[in-house]
Protein backbone atom coordinates (compact mmCIF):
# COMPACT_ATOMS: atom_id res chain seq x y z
CA UNK A 1 0.00 0.00 0.00
CA UNK A 2 0.65 3.88 -0.44
CA UNK A 3 3.23 5.01 2.61
CA UNK A 4 1.94 7.92 4.51
CA UNK A 5 3.92 10.71 4.50
CA UNK A 6 3.25 13.36 8.02
CA UNK A 7 4.96 16.34 8.22
CA UNK A 8 5.39 18.45 11.82
CA UNK A 9 3.68 21.85 11.56
CA UNK A 10 5.57 24.17 9.02
CA UNK A 11 7.24 21.69 7.22
CA UNK A 12 4.34 21.51 4.36
CA UNK A 13 6.12 23.23 1.80
CA UNK A 14 9.10 20.79 1.35
CA UNK A 15 6.94 18.28 2.41
CA UNK A 16 4.46 18.65 -0.90
CA UNK A 17 7.49 18.50 -2.91
CA UNK A 18 8.70 15.32 -1.17
CA UNK A 19 5.16 13.78 -1.73
CA UNK A 20 5.45 14.72 -5.37
CA UNK A 21 8.72 13.20 -5.72
CA UNK A 22 7.91 9.87 -3.77
CA UNK A 23 4.25 9.24 -5.11
CA UNK A 24 2.73 9.05 -1.45
CA UNK A 25 0.37 10.26 0.18
CA UNK A 26 0.50 13.28 2.62
CA UNK A 27 -1.56 12.66 5.94
CA UNK A 28 -2.63 15.60 8.14
CA UNK A 29 -0.28 15.48 11.65
CA UNK A 30 -1.80 17.82 13.62
CA UNK A 31 0.17 19.17 17.34
CA UNK A 32 -1.93 20.31 20.41
CA UNK A 33 -0.20 22.25 23.19
CA UNK A 34 -1.89 22.26 25.98
CA UNK A 35 -1.86 25.19 29.09
CA UNK A 36 0.44 23.22 31.15
CA UNK A 37 3.17 22.98 27.98
CA UNK A 38 2.07 19.08 27.29
CA UNK A 39 1.45 17.98 23.76
CA UNK A 40 -1.07 16.07 22.12
CA UNK A 41 -0.47 14.74 18.34
CA UNK A 42 -3.20 13.41 15.78
CA UNK A 43 -2.28 11.83 12.97
CA UNK A 44 -5.47 12.04 10.84
CA UNK A 45 -5.18 9.01 8.25
CA UNK A 46 -5.32 4.90 8.60
CA UNK A 47 -1.99 3.67 9.21
CA UNK A 48 -3.22 0.40 9.02
CA UNK A 49 -0.57 -1.67 6.75
CA UNK A 50 1.16 1.84 5.93
CA UNK A 51 4.64 2.76 6.10
CA UNK A 52 5.29 6.03 7.77
CA UNK A 53 7.33 8.35 6.85
CA UNK A 54 7.62 11.60 9.40
CA UNK A 55 9.40 14.98 8.60
CA UNK A 56 10.40 16.75 10.74
CA UNK A 57 13.47 19.14 10.68
CA UNK A 58 14.56 19.71 14.97
CA UNK A 59 15.03 23.09 15.31
CA UNK A 60 14.34 23.52 18.80
CA UNK A 61 14.60 19.93 19.43
CA UNK A 62 13.83 19.68 23.15
CA UNK A 63 10.48 21.13 22.16
CA UNK A 64 10.35 18.01 19.56
CA UNK A 65 11.43 15.28 21.04
CA UNK A 66 8.35 14.05 22.77
CA UNK A 67 6.45 15.02 19.90
CA UNK A 68 7.98 12.75 17.89
CA UNK A 69 7.82 9.95 20.27
CA UNK A 70 4.32 10.62 20.15
CA UNK A 71 4.10 10.56 16.24
CA UNK A 72 6.05 7.47 15.90
CA UNK A 73 4.42 5.12 18.33
CA UNK A 74 0.95 6.68 17.82
CA UNK A 75 1.41 5.02 13.99
CA UNK A 76 2.68 2.07 15.17
CA UNK A 77 -0.42 1.93 17.38
CA UNK A 78 -2.53 2.29 14.69
CA UNK A 79 -1.38 -0.97 12.19
CA UNK A 80 1.75 1.12 10.32
CA UNK A 81 4.25 -1.55 9.47
CA UNK A 82 7.76 0.72 9.28
CA UNK A 83 8.47 4.51 10.47
CA UNK A 84 11.30 6.01 9.26
CA UNK A 85 11.97 9.89 10.02
CA UNK A 86 13.44 12.68 7.40
CA UNK A 87 14.96 15.06 9.51
CA UNK A 88 16.76 17.39 7.58
CA UNK A 89 18.38 19.08 10.13
CA UNK A 90 19.39 16.76 12.83
CA UNK A 91 20.30 17.88 16.08
CA UNK A 92 22.50 17.34 18.80
CA UNK A 93 25.23 16.65 17.06
CA UNK A 94 27.49 19.31 17.40
CA UNK A 95 27.81 17.85 21.37
CA UNK A 96 29.55 15.00 20.26
CA UNK A 97 32.74 14.63 23.27
CA UNK A 98 32.67 14.88 27.01
CA UNK A 99 35.26 18.41 27.50
CA UNK A 100 34.49 18.62 31.39
CA UNK A 101 34.14 15.96 34.26
CA UNK A 102 30.07 15.22 34.25
CA UNK A 103 29.25 16.62 30.64
CA UNK A 104 26.79 14.37 28.26
CA UNK A 105 27.88 12.87 25.29
CA UNK A 106 24.36 14.02 23.81
CA UNK A 107 25.01 13.11 20.19
CA UNK A 108 25.30 9.54 21.12
CA UNK A 109 22.27 9.76 23.56
CA UNK A 110 20.35 11.30 21.05
CA UNK A 111 20.76 9.37 18.79
CA UNK A 112 20.25 5.93 20.81
CA UNK A 113 16.78 7.65 21.31
CA UNK A 114 16.13 8.28 17.55
CA UNK A 115 17.21 4.46 16.79
CA UNK A 116 14.29 3.25 19.81
CA UNK A 117 11.70 5.20 17.93
CA UNK A 118 12.20 5.10 13.93
CA UNK A 119 13.09 2.53 11.38
CA UNK A 120 15.25 4.45 9.49
CA UNK A 121 16.51 7.90 9.39
CA UNK A 122 17.62 10.48 6.31
CA UNK A 123 19.47 13.56 7.03
CA UNK A 124 21.07 16.13 5.38
CA UNK A 125 24.88 17.55 6.19
CA UNK A 126 24.79 16.50 10.21
CA UNK A 127 27.45 18.17 12.09
CA UNK A 128 30.15 14.79 11.73
CA UNK A 129 33.03 15.29 13.79
CA UNK A 130 34.66 13.22 16.09
CA UNK A 131 31.95 10.69 15.01
CA UNK A 132 32.50 11.05 11.01
CA UNK A 133 29.78 7.91 10.50
CA UNK A 134 26.15 7.87 11.67
CA UNK A 135 26.62 4.22 12.39
CA UNK A 136 28.62 4.82 15.14
CA UNK A 137 26.02 6.29 16.91
CA UNK A 138 22.44 4.92 14.78
CA UNK A 139 21.21 1.41 15.45
CA UNK A 140 18.90 1.79 12.77
CA UNK A 141 19.74 2.70 9.11
CA UNK A 142 20.70 5.69 8.54
CA UNK A 143 21.69 7.75 5.82
CA UNK A 144 22.83 11.74 5.01
CA UNK A 145 23.17 13.62 2.15
CA UNK A 146 24.69 16.24 0.75
CA UNK A 147 23.28 19.90 0.36
CA UNK A 148 26.65 20.60 -1.40
CA UNK A 149 25.17 19.77 -5.56
CA UNK A 150 22.27 22.08 -4.57
CA UNK A 151 24.30 25.01 -2.88
CA UNK A 152 26.92 24.77 -5.85
CA UNK A 153 24.11 25.44 -8.55
CA UNK A 154 23.32 28.46 -6.90
CA UNK A 155 26.62 29.87 -6.30
CA UNK A 156 27.04 29.51 -10.21
CA UNK A 157 23.94 31.13 -11.10
CA UNK A 158 23.89 34.03 -8.90
CA UNK A 159 27.41 34.99 -8.17
CA UNK A 160 30.05 35.72 -10.58
CA UNK A 161 33.86 35.23 -9.81
CA UNK A 162 33.00 33.42 -6.74
CA UNK A 163 35.68 32.77 -3.98
CA UNK A 164 34.30 30.39 -1.45
CA UNK A 165 35.41 30.97 2.13
CA UNK A 166 34.85 28.51 4.63
CA UNK A 167 35.11 29.89 8.29
CA UNK A 168 37.45 26.94 9.94
CA UNK A 169 38.32 24.27 9.61
CA UNK A 170 35.39 21.87 10.48
CA UNK A 171 33.86 23.75 7.31
CA UNK A 172 36.52 22.68 5.05
CA UNK A 173 34.36 19.28 4.04
CA UNK A 174 31.58 21.38 2.76
CA UNK A 175 33.60 24.43 1.15
CA UNK A 176 35.93 22.16 -0.63
CA UNK A 177 32.97 20.16 -1.95
CA UNK A 178 30.78 22.73 -3.02
CA UNK A 179 34.16 24.49 -4.85
CA UNK A 180 34.81 21.81 -6.49
CA UNK A 181 31.64 21.29 -8.41
CA UNK A 182 31.32 24.86 -8.42
CA UNK A 183 34.58 25.11 -10.65
CA UNK A 184 35.76 27.76 -7.92
CA UNK A 185 38.79 28.49 -5.68
CA UNK A 186 38.46 28.47 -1.86
CA UNK A 187 40.22 29.18 1.41
CA UNK A 188 39.63 27.71 4.50
CA UNK A 189 40.48 30.02 7.58
CA UNK A 190 41.40 29.18 11.29
CA UNK A 191 38.84 29.95 13.69
CA UNK A 192 39.68 30.73 17.66
CA UNK A 193 36.45 30.72 19.98
CA UNK A 194 36.88 31.60 23.04
CA UNK A 195 33.02 31.49 24.55
CA UNK A 196 29.44 31.02 22.87
CA UNK A 197 29.43 34.50 21.21
CA UNK A 198 33.36 35.79 21.13
CA UNK A 199 34.88 34.04 18.25
CA UNK A 200 38.18 35.28 16.30
CA UNK A 201 38.99 34.07 12.80
CA UNK A 202 42.56 34.50 11.41
CA UNK A 203 42.96 36.23 8.13
CA UNK A 204 43.47 35.17 4.16
CA UNK A 205 46.51 36.43 2.30
CA UNK A 206 44.87 39.65 0.62
CA UNK A 207 45.44 38.66 -2.58
CA UNK A 208 43.26 35.97 -3.34
CA UNK A 209 40.34 38.70 -2.64
CA UNK A 210 41.46 40.71 -5.38
CA UNK A 211 38.61 40.40 -7.88
CA UNK A 212 36.60 37.93 -6.39
CA UNK A 213 33.30 37.83 -4.27
CA UNK A 214 33.70 36.08 -1.62
CA UNK A 215 31.15 33.23 -1.00
CA UNK A 216 30.90 32.22 2.55
CA UNK A 217 30.12 28.55 3.21
CA UNK A 218 29.21 26.93 6.62
CA UNK A 219 27.07 23.85 7.24
CA UNK A 220 25.34 25.80 10.70
CA UNK A 221 24.70 29.56 11.56
CA UNK A 222 23.19 29.48 14.85
CA UNK A 223 24.29 32.56 17.33
CA UNK A 224 25.92 33.23 13.83
CA UNK A 225 29.03 34.72 15.65
CA UNK A 226 31.28 33.00 12.97
CA UNK A 227 30.01 34.33 9.92
CA UNK A 228 29.80 37.86 11.56
CA UNK A 229 33.60 37.94 12.41
CA UNK A 230 34.38 36.41 8.95
CA UNK A 231 32.75 39.20 7.09
CA UNK A 232 34.30 42.34 9.44
CA UNK A 233 37.91 40.49 8.58
CA UNK A 234 37.03 40.67 4.92
CA UNK A 235 35.49 43.65 4.48
CA UNK A 236 38.54 45.37 6.62
CA UNK A 237 40.69 43.21 3.82
CA UNK A 238 38.80 45.63 0.89
CA UNK A 239 36.91 42.56 -0.26
CA UNK A 240 33.38 42.95 -1.79
CA UNK A 241 30.44 42.47 0.59
CA UNK A 242 30.75 38.80 1.46
CA UNK A 243 27.57 36.28 0.37
CA UNK A 244 26.85 34.24 3.46
CA UNK A 245 25.22 30.55 2.59
CA UNK A 246 24.59 28.04 5.01
CA UNK A 247 23.13 24.36 5.35
CA UNK A 248 21.14 24.63 8.24
CA UNK A 249 19.76 28.58 8.87
CA UNK A 250 19.29 28.23 13.03
CA UNK A 251 19.70 32.28 12.80
CA UNK A 252 18.63 32.08 17.12
CA UNK A 253 18.47 35.94 17.80
CA UNK A 254 18.11 37.38 14.65
CA UNK A 255 21.48 36.26 14.03
CA UNK A 256 20.75 36.94 9.78
CA UNK A 257 20.09 40.49 10.75
CA UNK A 258 23.18 40.51 12.21
CA UNK A 259 25.14 39.23 9.31
CA UNK A 260 23.22 41.63 6.96
CA UNK A 261 24.25 44.95 9.59
CA UNK A 262 28.14 43.76 9.54
CA UNK A 263 28.11 44.07 5.92
CA UNK A 264 26.71 40.78 4.29
CA UNK A 265 25.80 41.40 1.05
CA UNK A 266 22.97 38.74 1.68
CA UNK A 267 22.19 36.01 3.33
CA UNK A 268 21.14 32.36 1.83
CA UNK A 269 20.05 28.95 3.59
CA UNK A 270 19.38 25.72 2.38
CA UNK A 271 15.10 25.04 3.27
CA UNK A 272 16.10 22.16 5.58
CA UNK A 273 14.77 25.23 8.01
CA UNK A 274 11.84 26.93 7.43
CA UNK A 275 12.93 30.46 7.50
CA UNK A 276 13.01 33.49 5.66
CA UNK A 277 16.32 33.52 3.94
CA UNK A 278 15.91 29.73 2.16
CA UNK A 279 16.58 29.86 -1.76
CA UNK A 280 18.47 26.94 -1.91
CA UNK A 281 15.80 23.33 -2.31
CA UNK A 282 16.94 20.01 -1.21
CA UNK A 283 14.20 18.14 -1.96
CA UNK A 284 16.07 17.04 -4.82
CA UNK A 285 18.97 15.57 -2.79
CA UNK A 286 16.69 13.75 -0.03
CA UNK A 287 14.74 12.01 -2.39
CA UNK A 288 17.30 8.90 -3.61
CA UNK A 289 18.15 8.55 -0.17
CA UNK A 290 14.55 8.19 1.14
CA UNK A 291 13.56 5.91 -1.67
CA UNK A 292 16.91 3.63 -0.97
CA UNK A 293 15.32 3.21 2.70
CA UNK A 294 11.77 3.36 1.89
CA UNK A 295 12.41 0.06 -0.23
CA UNK A 296 14.51 -1.67 2.09
CA UNK A 297 13.66 -4.86 3.89
CA UNK A 298 13.18 -4.90 8.11
CA UNK A 299 17.06 -5.74 8.23
CA UNK A 300 17.68 -2.40 6.22
CA UNK A 301 19.11 -3.76 3.42
CA UNK A 302 18.81 -1.56 0.23
CA UNK A 303 17.36 -2.33 -2.84
CA UNK A 304 19.33 -0.30 -4.80
CA UNK A 305 23.18 -2.04 -4.72
CA UNK A 306 26.29 0.66 -4.90
CA UNK A 307 24.89 3.02 -3.10
CA UNK A 308 26.71 4.28 0.19
CA UNK A 309 25.22 3.83 3.22
CA UNK A 310 26.69 6.98 4.86
CA UNK A 311 26.11 9.60 2.19
CA UNK A 312 24.25 10.07 -0.96
CA UNK A 313 24.71 13.39 -2.85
Amino acid sequence: MTPWLFAFPGQEALAAELAAGLGVETGALRRHRFPDGESLIVLAADCRNRDVIVLCTQRDPDDLALPLLFAARTAREFGARRVGLVAPYLAYMRQDARFHAGEAVSSVHYAAFLSWTFDWLVTVDPHLHRHPDLREMFTIPAQHVSAMPCIAAWIRANVRDALLVGPDAESAQWVRDAAERAGVPFVVLEKHRRGDRDVAVSLPDPAILRGRTPVLVDDIASSGRTLIETVGQLLRLGAAAPVCVVVHGIFADGADSALLAAGAARVVSCNTIPHATNAIDVAGVLLPAIRVLQAAGPDGDPSEPGLDSRRIG
